[in-house]
């Protein structure tokens, strides 16, 4: 008994599975046709939703109205409405006939629900069109307002048709003014994001275009400074290779180490290292206390060099110190290729507490320059440098002989960052 009772409420439940997905599919169904309408009408163009209002009133005027007065009422509500469609490109315009029309209707005393396009027209007006715009339309309106009250209100109720027909106007002036208040608004902020997007556009090329010219300096002074050094002392090397071999085998250690301090400079200086690689910790920039190690190269290939700095320099930043050690590099390498044969240089470096001094001298001649050869880039970046520090930098003859090179960075400068 017990199972055959079961039995009729399982076909129970049996059949009304079926019935709960129909329903599903159902909605289903109705909710991608509601998707699909609403898509639809999103689609529509300006001009369909504004001739929709007309083609409403026309046909409540066909259905409601005797045929005696039909032709009239036909006529007005079509000079009121279907002005509308081209609210948006002449809004003035389009309100000036439609209060045109009203008069007229009032005139020949008719009323229609079709009045309702001059509140439209005036919600248009605000929303496109200047401050005075917007006050002489309002001002139309009200009067239009005033006017159809007084001939129309019924058993003397003049008040409360006025005051509600006022309100209409006032909320419809407000709400285009709202509109254009937010149109113009989110223009504004277009404009903004459009100008700080070209802002950063334009700040970030110009540092693509310091960043290029740090590394086309560093470059500079790196490649010409060691490749000097090691002509120099390839030259020496196969000079003494017969007479003095173990001077020889020196000169060739010294090219190796400084073949591999220019690959570690050149590797720094375009940011393949990282901070917490062990070669950075054991290379880093150089700077005033690397001129020493700078001096000595320079004598072991061939240019003996004298050394003097006076003032402490710790306080002095890692930066300006890598232009102090760059501005001597480069003024000796100089001097290593354009002299002749048993120049002496000399380096001094006056440290204080707001300027650093820089003063790079050689007793020797000029070897001629051929007329063909371009002039390099060594004395610009070194202006450069000197530069960013708001230092200027004089390089040329000494009345003496020789030639010389002086610069003074203020270390207070704001260019230091770019150095």
């Amino acid at each position: 008994m017990t199972e055959a009772a079961a039995e009729p409420g399982s076909a129970h439940r049996g059949r009304a599975w079926p019935t709960v997905g129909l329903a599903r599919h159902a909605d289903s169904v109705s909710a991608r046709v509601v998707r699909l309408v609403r898509r639809g009408v999103s689609r529509l163009p300006s001009v369909v939703w504004d001739l929709l209002p007309a083609t409403l009133l026309l046909l409540h005027v066909v259905t409601t109205y005797p045929l005696r007065e039909m032709p009239v009422a036909l006529a007005l509500t079509a000079a009121l409405a279907l002005p509308l469609v081209w609210r948006r490109r002449a809004p003035l315009a389009v309100f000036g006939v439609v209060a045109g029309a009203a008069f007229v209707q009032w005139l020949l005393d008719v009323q229609l629900p079709a009045d309702i396009a001059l509140l439209v027209a005036l919600y248009t007006v605000a929303a496109n069109s200047g401050r005075r715009g917007t006050l002489l339309a309002g001002a139309v309106v009200a009067v239009g307002g005033l006017l159809a009250c007084l001939r129309w209100a019924t058993d003397g109720a003049f008040l409360a048709p006025f005051v509600a027909v006022t309100a209409m106007v006032v909320a419809a002036a407000v709400l285009g003014v709202n509109v254009r208040t937010t149109r113009a608004y989110l223009a504004a902020l277009e404009e903004r994001a459009e100008r700080l997007e070209q802002e950063q556009e334009q700040q970030a090329r110009v540092a693509v275009a310091e960043e290029r010219t740090r590394i086309t300096r560093e470059m500079h002074d790196i490649v010409t400074h060691n490749l000097s050094v090691m002509v120099a002392l390839t030259d020496a090397a196969v000079y003494a290779q017969h007479r003095a071999p173990d001077k020889a085998t020196t000169a060739m250690l010294q090219i190796s180490e400084t073949g591999r301090q220019a690959l570690t400079d050149m590797r720094r200086s375009l940011g393949v290292l990282h901070a917490d690689e062990p070669d950075a910790a054991r290379h880093p920039l150089p700077g005033i206390a690397q001129l020493e190690a700078l001096v000595d190269q320079m004598c072991a290939a061939g240019l003996p060099t004298r050394l003097e700095v006076h003032g402490g320099h710790a306080h002095i930043p890692a930066t300006a110190q890598l232009t102090v050690y760059r501005l001597v590099q480069e003024a000796l390498t100089n001097t290593l290729k354009h002299t002749r044969p048993g120049t002496q240089a000399e380096v001094r470096v006056r440290c204080s507490t707001e300027t650093v001094t820089v003063d790079v001298t050689d007793n020797g001649s000029r070897l001629p320059r051929p007329g063909a050869t371009p002039p390099g880039h060594g004395i610009t970046g070194m202006r450069e440098r000197a530069a960013a520090y708001g230092g200027t930098l004089r390089a040329g003859p000494l009345p003496g002989g020789g030639w010389g090179v002086h610069t003074r960075l203020l270390l207070g400068s704001s260019g230091a960052a770019s150095a």
